[in-house]
């Protein structure tokens, strides 16, 4: 078995990502009283641009070390680790220290623990009825738990590596996450605890979430140890785009109650599938998805992290100036409320993400073996 090539920047991936950025803030638009009825289409289903987000990291970021070990070599954790905390953490500092110099940059009045946030634990302890500024950052915990666990789990599962072992692994992970979520379900139904118990037990956890990560890192060790079988399949992309859209409405219909029994126990796997199916096409340089570039998407996906990080606390700061001449204007408001996004996002981009990613390929480059 020999690796398969590392992803180039693929079209098709650029235009998700950036889907999944703005699906999410449609979604979120309900803290502003959503933007008219002619969106509650496409902003009740919004929440799933996260697990959008899930499967291109469980793919992209799986990829950068399952490559190397499915060539035999090691990856280098160093790199690894020093590639993703200049990614996520000067942006994400950047963010956190204006929630808790400038309380009126949030969203909502109540905030978690400073501490939290720094240890990336707050979507497993959050008091979300009183508590809610910032907590979007429950998904960047669940990102940073992947980063730190998975690399020794890849690196132990490819010691002596075999499918059956995978197979085993993954199903592990997929059966124990639609029980672990069926049993919370059925114990907080049955008790009624009076607060947020499907946000704060449910949605938020990561033991929870990892259906859409699981589904991404199929598709990596699919696309490393698998490389023939990858490229004959990319020759139907089409057909994997059709699928995914298919198994999407599926995932549609089991969550038309969100916080059903339903959709939270086997809706999650089935939606990961379908989005994992999107992710496949848009990984091909050819096909509908993933064979032309959309104008404007490439730059959305490049600043879709800060677009994700401002979005909530930039929609509070509008309404509180603009609300009461944006309320019921529909497309108005909602050009309003994404362009003042976007302008703080690109803010962030340029001013702190960027020179965190230079700063970072300047200490790469000097760990860097000379030739």
């Amino acid at each position: 078995m020999s690796g398969g090539a590392a992803p180039a920047r693929l079209p098709g991936l650029d235009l998700l990502r950036a889907v999944a950025v703005l699906w999410t803030m449609q979604f979120h638009s309900f803290l502003v009283g959503g933007l008219g009825a002619d969106w509650h289409w496409l902003e009740r289903y919004g929440w799933m641009g996260v697990d959008l987000f899930f499967v291109l990291s469980g793919y992209l970021i799986g990829g950068q070390l399952l490559r190397p070990l499915a060539n035999g070599a090691s990856p280098s954790l160093r790199d690894f680790y020093l590639k993703r905390a200049f990614r996520i953490l000067p942006a994400f500092w950047a963010v956190l220290a204006v929630y808790l110099l400038w309380p009126g940059f949030r969203e909502a009045p109540g905030m978690e623990p400073w501490w939290k946030f720094a240890l990336f634990v707050v979507n497993l302890d959050i008091d979300y009825a009183t508590n809610a500024a910032f907590s979007h950052a429950w998904s960047l915990c669940v990102e940073e738990h992947f980063y730190l666990l998975f690399p020794a789990l890849a690196v132990l599962l490819a010691r002596k590596p075999s499918a059956m072992k995978f197979w085993t692994v993954c199903m592990a992970v997929l059966l124990g996450g639609i029980a672990l979520r069926s049993g919370i379900w059925l114990h907080d139904d049955a008790i009624r605890p009076q607060r947020p118990w499907f946000v704060e037990d449910l949605y938020y956890p990561t033991w929870n979430r990892l259906d859409g990560l699981l589904l991404g890192v199929m598709l990596a060790a699919w696309q490393a140890y698998r490389p023939a079988s990858w490229a004959r399949a990319a020759r139907h992309a089409n057909l994997f785009a059709l699928a995914g859209v298919a198994v999407m409405a599926l995932a549609f219909w089991l969550f038309r109650d969100r916080v059903g029994l339903l959709g939270n126990s086997v809706g999650w796997p089935v939606l990961s599938l379908g989005l994992a199916l999107l992710v496949f096409a848009g990984a091909q340089p050819h096909g509908l998805l993933g064979g032309r570039a959309i104008p404007g998407a490439a730059w959305i996906a490049a600043i879709s992290y800060s677009l994700y990080l401002v979005h909530k606390p930039i929609y509070g700061l509008v309404q509180a100036h603009w609300g009461a001449v944006l309320d019921g204007r529909g497309v108005g408001a909602w050009l309003v409320y994404g362009l003042a996004s976007t302008a703080a996002a690109a803010l962030l981009h340029y001013g702190v993400e960027r020179p965190g990613l230079r700063l970072r390929t300047r200490i790469l480059s000097r760990g860097a073996p000379s030739a």
